[in-house]
């Protein structure tokens, strides 16, 4: 039997979207099988547990090295593969591992940057060519006032406006987003903060950890503080043809690591759709964005709505402006019951609150 140009086309885009789904799979399970491995030796005072972590480990970077540009070239083709396909499992890529923010832009960094005070140069200057606040300098180098510097001193400049803190026993997410009066999901959804379990947050004594937006407790806060947790209600009307998808404060904004907003409510409120449109894809996930849901609108706009606890609806199903999409919950990468909103077109993340003011 000899099959047509079109026939051959659909067959090569069904036996790839195969073998991309039975990849994915084989990563979960080998993820599984290390913690499972793990604990069990654990369990025998851990004689072997060190080198048999250390293969499994290796051998799960072996597989991301070795099939990540194939399966990236593959996700970033739309001549082979229909785009309904495309969502899902890029989506499903943002759940695993070998995910990596990308940082290729000026400016994102995770690093504390090493820098030399130049003659006649102030600190105001400094700050705005690293775009961070003056307050971040100052704590960061212990410095009495703005103008406490001199030519040739070094001064460590954090990657982002915030605390860079040393921690130390007894230190927990949630315990520093209290002390610096900031939120824990700001130090989780850091790319470059680091977890000795990224399930739990848990931390290493001497682990350097960034704390976005944070203040140290002797300070006053900035205006900006307050304005960063004004309240919103579901359903209002904005200037675009965006609603507000849900009630609570915005805990988060959008950041160059962070291009969504979250919206916090520990009453967990209904979840609506911003705008009518059809549901293209609908994935229960213990990792990443957990229980969430993309919306088509039709118009070149796609909304991101991630962490439920509950979804409602179903992939195919058209749904209109302001019907009840699910529940807010804390599944997935979350320390907290809220909504991750994200407003995306043409493959890029826009800032949902340009649309919803």
């Amino acid at each position: 039997m000899i099959l047509q140009r079109g026939e051959k086309a659909a067959f090569l885009a069904s036996y790839k979207a195969f073998f991309v789904q039975q990849l994915n799979w084989l990563l979960e399970k080998l993820y599984y099988l290390k913690h499972f491995s793990v604990k069990l030796l654990y369990r025998q005072r851990g004689r072997f547990a060190q080198p048999i972590t250390h293969f499994a480990l290796t051998l799960l970077v072996f597989l991301g090295v070795y099939f990540a540009p194939y399966l990236e070239s593959m996700i970033n083709s739309g001549n082979n593969l229909p785009s309904s396909y495309l969502d899902t499992q890029a989506a499903a890529l943002a759940q695993t591992s070998l995910y990596v923010p990308r940082t290729a832009r000026t400016g994102m960094r995770g690093d504390i940057a090493d820098y030399v005070v130049k003659r006649g140069e102030t600190l105001s200057e400094i700050v705005q060519k690293f775009g961070v606040s003056l307050d971040t300098v100052i704590w960061a180098n212990r410095l009495r006032s703005p103008k406490s510097i001199r030519a040739g001193q070094r001064l460590k400049i954090p990657p982002v406006t915030g605390i860079v803190h040393r921690v130390r026993s007894g230190d927990t997410v949630y315990s520093l987003a209290k002390k610096y009066r900031t939120d824990a999901q700001k130090i989780v959804d850091f790319p470059f903060n680091t977890f000795a379990d990224d399930e739990a947050f848990t931390l290493r004594v001497g682990q350097t950890l960034v704390i976005p937006d944070g203040i140290m407790p002797s300070a006053k806060p900035p205006a900006a503080y307050y304005a960063r947790r004004w309240p919103v209600s579901a359903g209002k009307a904005t200037a675009s043809r965006f609603i507000w998808p849900t009630s609570g404060v915005i805990s988060q904004g959008y950041s160059w690591y962070h291009r969504a907003i979250d919206i916090a409510n520990p009453a967990a409120p209904n979840i609506l759709a911003a705008d009518s449109g059809v549901v293209k894809l609908v994935i229960y996930s213990r990792y990443g964005y957990g229980r969430h849901l993309v919306i088509n609108h039709g118009n070149g706009y796609r909304t991101l709505y991630a962490h439920l606890s509950r979804i409602y609806v179903k992939v195919g199903q058209r749904v209109s402006q302001g019907q009840t999409l699910g529940r807010m919950g804390s599944t997935g990468h979350s320390t907290g019951t809220h909504l991750h909103f994200e407003i995306r077109r043409g493959g890029q993340r826009l800032n949902p609150l340009s649309f919803l003011k």
